[in-house]
């Protein structure tokens, strides 16, 4: 079974983002720091964010009910649920043992998974491990699902409008219309003491930005090489950034995107890729002699590949960063939003086409990878992706909050991190139906969710029903 399958990937996807946000340009107003600090520092707009009734369980529940209902699944025919996810809830049962409930109503409990974690990159361990098992002998003929699901939240200073939240959910089989290119995959892992988390009363992380930055770009130059590396044992010509149509980075925040896709240009450079022309020789040839680590330091070098980058970004990654411009950063699902800001945009001229993906999680773990698209077949196509994600109308109907409420919310949820016995307000007003909320953590730390009355197919019902009782 497992040898006929071809063209293994991401037949079907759908997001979800807390309807709660700030904008950045509000925010810096608040903060007291200069105009533009966050809005062209950062290269932010807005950030989601958490409020007390809902968490990465609350938007992981959201995001597969919906993509199983969206796509009328049988529950049954899920045999792998990967959960890639940094935001610890309990340090022994993992998120997808909450996910279970969505499938033990309807007697399937034969589905094998656990998290995955390691900063943002959990999420892309989750994927490899249910696009390797379909590929395998053990595959059973049924559909891999994976989800990636973060609150990112600052504690106050200037890493706070770095924060964020989302849940990916993605459906993985054969005859994908994302398919990944599996020769071609380069990964850089390493030790470092960039972003970590060490103090497990707290949810807010301890952050070295500055190495953080240059841990990221290492990785980034590192899984490049090794990428062109493969694709030209296989492919026997050189690649360059002109043989892929598209780039989806790891999104911390913007301004990072676009370094990181100049430092590729700059790679080409020092390759002496094909694909540079005599302007960009020109303006990168005095930074040819630097060492690798003078380069990471570079400002000059930073702001020539920027500008020599400038017409490449804005066709092949521009339409990359919707979502996390708009929601902020969402640790495991960044990537994977900027994935879907790409088909939300550009859905009906992708078919044939190639995307190289970078992604990177501190500690530090990076692989970059490909996928080929094809115009797939409903209800597993890519126009029916997009429509299914509705991205737009997610971002249109979200309820803007002033930052002193934000602060407040902040507050609270610092509060109850790790707390037990407590009853949330349930105000599920800001909702959309059908989305899930926690109501309450009982005095041995049990948490208790419902799902807002709304549509729901009767394929997900017998699960939903035994959620809002709280069994």
């Amino acid at each position: 079974m497992a040898s006929e399958n071809k063209n293994v990937g991401i037949l079907a996807m759908e997001i979800y983002f807390p309807p709660a946000c700030i904008q950045q340009e509000t925010l810096e107003a608040h903060d007291g720091v200069s105009k533009g600090k966050y809005t062209i520092g950062l290269g932010q707009d807005c950030m989601a964010f958490c409020t007390e009734v809902e968490d990465v369980i609350s938007m992981s529940l959201t995001a597969v009910t919906s993509l199983l209902e969206k796509y009328g699944i049988d529950l049954k025919q899920i045999g792998r649920l990967e959960v890639g996810s940094e935001t610890v809830i309990d340090k022994s049962k993992s998120i997808k043992t909450f996910l279970m409930q969505i499938f033990e109503g309807c007697g399937n409990t034969d589905i094998e998974g656990v998290d995955s974690t390691n900063a943002c990159y959990g999420g892309t361990a989750a994927l490899f491990n249910c696009v390797n098992w379909v590929e395998s002998s053990s595959w059973d003929g049924r559909y891999g699902l994976v989800v990636c699901t973060d609150s990112a939240v600052y504690a106050e200073g200037p890493a706070r409008p770095t924060g964020g939240a989302a849940a990916i959910a993605m459906l993985i089989g054969p005859d994908a219309p994302i398919a990944f290119e599996s020769k071609f995959r380069g990964s850089h892992m390493s030790h470092a003491y960039d972003f970590y988390k060490p103090n497990l009363a707290s949810e807010y992380p301890v952050v070295d930005g500055k190495l953080s930055q240059t841990c990221y770009l290492m990785a980034l130059d590192s899984c490049y090489k090794r990428f062109c590396h493969k694709y030209e044992k296989l492919e026997g010509k050189q690649f360059s950034m002109a043989d892929a149509d598209y780039f989806v980075f790891h999104s911390p925040y913007n301004k990072l995107v676009q370094k990181s896709f100049a430092r590729l240009l700059f790679n080409d450079f020092l390759r002496n890729a094909s694909s540079i022309d005599e302007v960009a020789k020109e303006k990168l040839g005095p930074f040819s002699s630097l060492t690798g680590d003078e380069s990471y330091q570079n400002r000059d070098l930073e702001k020539a590949s920027q500008q020599v980058a400038k017409p490449f970004y804005d066709a092949k990654v521009q339409p990359t960063t919707l979502i996390p411009k708009q929601v902020g950063n969402m640790y495991t699902a960044s990537i994977y939003a900027a994935f879907a800001s790409l088909i939300h945009n550009e859905h009906s001229s992708l078919a044939g086409q190639r995307v190289v993906m970078f992604s990177y999680g501190s500690g530090s773990a990076a692989t970059m990878f490909s996928f080929r698209f094809s115009d797939g077949q409903h209800p597993f196509s890519l126009s029916n992706i997009s429509s299914v994600m509705n991205v737009e109308e997610k971002l249109n109907s979200r309820r803007e909050f002033p930052p002193e409420k934000f602060v407040e919310t902040m507050k609270l949820m610092e509060h109850r991190y790790g707390a037990k016995d407590f009853v949330t307000s349930k105000d599920c007003s800001l909702l959309a139906p059908g989305t899930y909320y926690l109501t309450q953590v009982d005095s041995m730390y049990r948490r208790f969710y419902a799902k807002k009355a709304g549509n729901s197919t009767p394929s997900a019902t017998c699960a939903n029903e035994s959620l809002a009782n709280g069994h």
